[in-house]
C-alpha cells in the first residue's frame, strides 16, 4: 500500500544505500540494475547497512507491483515513488523528466558514496561497485 515516506527523518540514525534508476520495469533497470541488488541483499545487510531503497520516476503503484513482480516482500527493498523526479532535480542527478541512474550510501545522515551512471549501463551505481565502498 503506497504511503508518505518521511526518508531524512527515518534514516538519520541507519546506514542506507539509495539507488536511483530511470523507471521500473525497463530492460536495464529489470534485468540488471534490480536483480543485482536483490541478489547482494543479505552481504549488503552483514556489512550493516539498515535500509535498501530504490527510487524511480514511476507511480506508487507501479512500484509495488515492480517489487512484487520481483519476488520482494516486505521492506527488505523500499520501492520509493518520485514521479516528478524531484530528489533527483534537487540534487541536479535527474535524467530528463525521469530520476537518473544514480547510488549513494548514507551512513547516520552523512553521504559517503554517491555516483551517478556516466552512461546507460549499470557500473557505478550496481550493488557491486555500492558494496565495494561499504
Amino acid at each position: 500500500m503506497p504511503q508518505n515516506y518521511e526518508a531524512s527523518k527515518l534514516w538519520a540514525d541507519k546506514k542506507v544505500v539509495l539507488f536511483s534508476l530511470p523507471g521500473a520495469f525497463t530492460p536495464t533497470c529489470s534485468a540488471s540494475h534490480l536483480p543485482g541488488y536483490i541478489q547482494k541483499l543479505p552481504q549488503l545487510k552483514e556489512k550493516g547497512v539498515d535500509v535498501v531503497a530504490v527510487l524511480a520516476f514511476n507511480d506508487a503503484w507501479v512500484m509495488s507491483a515492480w517489487g512484487k513482480a520481483n519476488g520482494v516482500t516486505g521492506d527488505d527493498i523500499l520501492f520509493l515513488s518520485d514521479p516528478e523526479a524531484k530528489f533527483s532535480k534537487s540534487i541536479g542527478w535527474n535524467a530528463g523528466e525521469r530520476t537518473g541512474r544514480y547510488a549513494i550510501i548514507i551512513d547516520h545522515g552523512k553521504v559517503t558514496y554517491a555516483e551517478i551512471e556516466p552512461g546507460r549501463e549499470v557500473t557505478v551505481s550496481g550493488a557491486d561497485a555500492v558494496f565495494s565502498k561499504l
